[in-house]
């Protein structure tokens, strides 16, 4: 028998939360070969082979069909090609991961309250400078389409690798999209969230493989 392969993430209190939530389905999860090792089990469910991965890893996985099923973010499939919608279906959004991903500009950029006065600011600071606008985000596809579908075509995506909120104030980009759950994180960097710049609403989910929707071990995760 094949057996079922599960992806839950390797970190943090993502990590914890699908922890905790298979295991208030009365599902265990025994990380019996030791603390560093990634691989886990399920007490009692022997058909299954679970393994720690990075939340980005098991949409890719899913996707490809090294596993069959896995908690991962919304935002995170949102932000891949829309071809892996078709591979990996939402079979539960979970009640935990909560956040939003928004775009956020310094505090002191008054004259900017909404993405419309961010589309007039553009084309000014690209006269001014004679450059694009710098948008620092780990959401290049998602940032890109809002951005055009709001009417703001004068800037460009700046790839970050860690703490983007710092980006506007070490010169490396101009404002930022980022998750945000409270938006504390925002406002003790001196950004603010523009009004109407809420890209997408995230949570955690659990996905499946197009080809494992029908499985019967899902009946034990409702």
């Amino acid at each position: 028998m094949n057996k079922i392969k599960l992806g839950l993430p390797s970190k943090g209190r993502l990590k914890e939360d699908a922890i905790n939530f298979f295991q208030s389905k009365k599902l265990i999860i025994k990380n019996s070969f030791g603390e560093r090792n990634y691989f886990f089990n399920i007490e009692g469910k022997n058909e299954v082979e679970g393994i720690f991965l990075q939340a980005k890893e098991i949409i890719e996985r899913i996707n490809d069909g090294t596993l069959d099923m896995g908690v991962s973010g919304l935002d995170l499939l949102k932000e891949f090609p829309e071809v892996y919608s078709e591979n990996v279906k939402i079979f539960q959004k979970l009640s935990f991961g909560f956040a939003d991903l928004v775009v956020a500009v310094p505090k002191d950029w008054l004259d900017v309250q909404n993405m419309a006065d961010l589309e007039e600011v553009s084309f000014e600071f690209r006269e001014k400078y004679g450059r694009r606008m710098r948008v620092a985000t780990k959401y290049p596809n998602l940032t890109e389409t809002f951005f055009l579908s709001k009417g703001v075509s004068q800037f460009r995506v700046v790839a970050s690798l860690g703490a983007t909120e710092s980006y506007p104030f070490t010169g490396s980009a101009e404002l930022i999209t980022d998750i945000a759950s409270t938006g504390s994180t925002l406002k003790a960097n001196n950004l603010r969230i523009v009004n109407d710049g809420n890209i997408l609403k995230s949570s955690a989910c659990l996905f499946v493989s197009k080809k494992f929707q029908k499985n019967n071990f899902l009946k034990n995760l409702k």
